[in-house]
């Protein structure tokens, strides 16, 4: 659907005609809107009779001008958002170990990533009206999406992570620290961080201590997840025995910059275990607002106006030939 955001300017128009009609009794041409060398326009234009191409080209001109002025604009479908506006970025550990399958989804053991995966990429499409970003981290942290209302790409983003992309060990100091940068900037929004890691700070140029200082500062709620199984049977040499595959989970570190910002930590030792912690968040950070509904605008200015400029380029190389042509026949 096309509307023109300043409709008021199409009176502007008239101008046109007016001064044509207040100028007629001394010239008989279009003298107002004459655009030089336009089909061969010069000092004696006036004493010839008005060809129907050139008003036609000066009617299409000053028209399609005033068009561009009154600022067209195309609506799109209409699309729900919330008045209140709630920030969340999800960072995910990416790091070596996240490849250790002792998590199950529908019977089959599937590695932590994948079920990182699994169950973030519904919670995602449940917080429609919510802005969210994703930050990947190993080695080191770097925006996947920034913070935005398309939680379709959000997703699509996620899905695409690979493991040992950025390297093998785990900053979490620098995720942090990331992510209160992107939310800085704004003041009114809630800002959420869901933090998904499975060992502790190996990495990175920002320790844990200053990323919980930064995040506390700034007013960033950070709601952390130790992700791993604690107990998982492997074969060796000697018969089976029992590990304890999430060993280097630093859940005391989590734990404190969780409480340190107003946000709650978890354990996420199964698939289901993660799946009820993001329930859990869904009743802590409720989708927030009420609906309403806006339609993205798209401007169109461009098109009258740039057809308005071809046509005075082509009018102006038309007066050029013919100027030529009668330097020729002379």
């Amino acid at each position: 659907m096309i509307e023109f955001a300043w409709p008021w300017l199409a009176f502007a128009w008239l101008l046109g005609p007016a001064l044509w009609w207040l100028r007629r009794p001394q010239q008989q041409h279009f003298s107002t809107l004459r655009v030089p060398q336009l089909l061969q326009l010069n000092e004696n234009a006036s004493k010839q009779p008005r060809s129907w191409l050139r008003s036609f080209i000066l009617f299409m001109l000053w028209s399609l001008l005033i068009a561009a002025l009154c600022r067209p604009q195309w609506l799109g479908e209409p699309v729900q958002i919330r008045s209140e506006a709630r920030e969340m970025v999800l960072a995910v550990d990416l790091s070596g170990s996240m490849e250790i399958a002792d998590m199950k989804i529908n019977g089959e053991e599937v590695n932590r990533l994948s079920m990182v995966k699994h169950v973030v990429s519904d919670f995602v499409e449940r917080r429609k009206g919510d802005k969210m970003g994703l930050i990947l981290f190993a080695d080191t942290a770097y925006v996947q999406a920034p913070i935005t209302y398309d939680l379709a790409s959000v997703k699509q983003l996620l899905e695409e992570a690979q493991l040992r992309l950025i390297g093998e060990r785990t900053a979490i100091g620098d995720a942090v620290a990331l992510a209160v940068k992107r939310f800085r900037d704004n003041e009114e929004s809630n800002k959420i961080l869901i933090l998904l890691t499975d060992g502790q700070n190996t990495a990175g140029y920002v320790s844990p201590e200053q990323a919980q200082q930064l995040a506390s500062y700034y007013g960033v709620k950070v709601y952390a997840i130790g992700v791993g199984a604690e107990e998982v049977i492997v074969d060796s040499f000697f018969g089976q025995r029992k590990v304890n595959p999430s060993r280097d989970l630093d859940e005391a570190m989590l734990q404190g910059l969780a409480q340190a910002t107003g946000g709650e930590y978890f354990r996420a030792r199964s698939t289901e275990e993660l799946q009820q912690i993001y329930q859990t968040l869904d009743q802590y950070e409720p989708v927030s607002g009420d609906e309403q509904l806006r339609r993205p605008q798209t401007e169109l200015f461009y098109w009258p106006a740039g057809l308005a400029f071809a046509l005075f380029a082509f009018s102006w190389l038309i007066g050029q030939l013919r100027q030529q042509r009668r330097r020729s026949a002379a």
